[in-house]
């Protein structure tokens, strides 16, 4: 076997193909949408690499077939914020073969020790957006933008000398399943109200997408500063995730609150479209855009993505208002909501979303390792 660098179209079409040749026939397996896959992979195309240096790696065997592949970047912002030399991996995926997996893993780090870095850090996928291998919770497929991947990837960090640097949690609340939020929650919200006059929520304003994309990214760079591993976003990330969340929004899962006319927390939910990319395969044309259109309005599988307040605001339950703004909204579509990447050490919103008869349901692993 060996490993080489992308340099052609040739590679790039393999490259992007290495998931669905390996796992195309696993029930858990999700394809992307091949038409932002195939150019996800440039700076043009991505403003997460935009601002990286990256290379992507092929692992081929003897006869020229694909059997995995890795990126590994440095995102100079990251390194800028925490006065860092980490750099990352990600988009990893590979056959059940220790020596492949062991040249991916190789040639990443090696890589990263040229370009001056200390440590590597992942899986971390710049493209897709997620983090972590799933350490528990393999039994059901991915929602929209997390992972998926079989057990055997940990077997190949650990034994590189990988350690856990940290690990994000997920809770669900399935209202098909008889799931509903504690009634003194649902009294607690109209208290607040009048409590704080001034107080206004609202849906997601579609006419006015780009305002309120600003004030998301304003709220999140302010109020997740402390969270491990967070870096501030630029706006176009931000303008391009709505971007890509636009034609499948639902209003009732995505929410403003502002104070006298002010922005002061968001929380930003969607339908988990991956139930439909999986039955189009990933295909828009030239019928599976329409299905996709279609399809989304009849989805009771959702993610709760990101909740975030002001920090003036902090310690007033403004994020448990919203919370029971998306319930009381969502409820007549009987949902089953996953509420994804909760960081293992935040206790205040792991204990928010247990009070609110939550259950944890799968656990992503993130790791690390130095390189000096």
């Amino acid at each position: 076997m060996q490993v080489i660098a992308v340099t052609t179209k040739r590679q790039m079409r393999a490259f992007v193909r290495v998931p669905q040749m390996l796992f195309g026939d696993h029930p858990c397996y999700v394809p992307p949408i091949w038409l932002d896959e195939a150019q996800a992979y440039t700076k043009k195309a991505n403003p997460i690499l935009r601002n990286s240096d990256f290379v992507l790696f092929l692992a081929l065997d003897d006869a020229g077939n694909p059997v995995g592949r890795t990126i590994a970047y440095i995102d100079h912002t990251f390194n800028k914020f925490y006065h860092a030399k980490i750099g990352f991996f990600g988009a990893f995926e590979c056959i059940e073969d220790p020596f492949a997996a062991s040249l991916l893993v190789s040639a990443a780090e090696a890589w990263l020790t040229e370009h001056g870095m200390d440590a590597i850090r992942g899986p971390i996928h710049p493209v897709a957006e997620n983090w972590g291998f799933v350490l528990e919770g393999y039994d059901t497929p991915p929602v929209y933008l997390s992972p998926w991947n079989p057990v055997y990837y940990h077997d190949f960090f650990t034994s590189s000398g990988y350690e856990k640097v940290k690990d994000l949690l997920v809770y669900e609340a399935d209202m098909a399943k008889g799931y509903e939020i504690p009634k003194r929650h649902e009294e607690f919200a109209e208290r607040f109200l009048a409590r704080y006059p001034g107080i206004t929520i609202r849906r997601l304003d579609m006419k006015h997408l780009r305002d309120d994309a600003r004030a998301i990214w304003e709220i999140s760079n302010t109020a997740l500063a402390d969270n491990w591993g967070y870096v501030p976003l630029e706006l176009p990330v931000m303008e391009d995730m709505l971007k890509k969340l636009k034609l499948i929004v639902d209003p009732d899962a995505v929410w403003m609150v502002e104070h006298e006319g002010k922005p002061v927390g968001f929380c930003l939910g969607f339908p988990d479209i991956n139930i439909l990319l999986k039955k189009i395969n990933g295909n828009l044309l030239p019928f599976g855009w329409a299905r996709l259109l279609l399809g989304v309005k009849k989805l009771r599988d959702y993610r709760l993505f990101g909740l975030a307040v002001d920090p003036a605001w902090h310690k007033r339950a403004l994020d448990a208002l919203m919370y029971i703004h998306l319930y009381q909204n969502l409820r007549p579509k009987n949902i089953r909501m996953e509420a994804n990447y909760i960081l293992e050490d935040n206790l205040h919103i792991k204990n928010a979303l247990e009070r609110l008869g939550m259950e944890r349901t799968k656990t992503y692993r993130i790791y690390e390792k130095p390189l000096r």
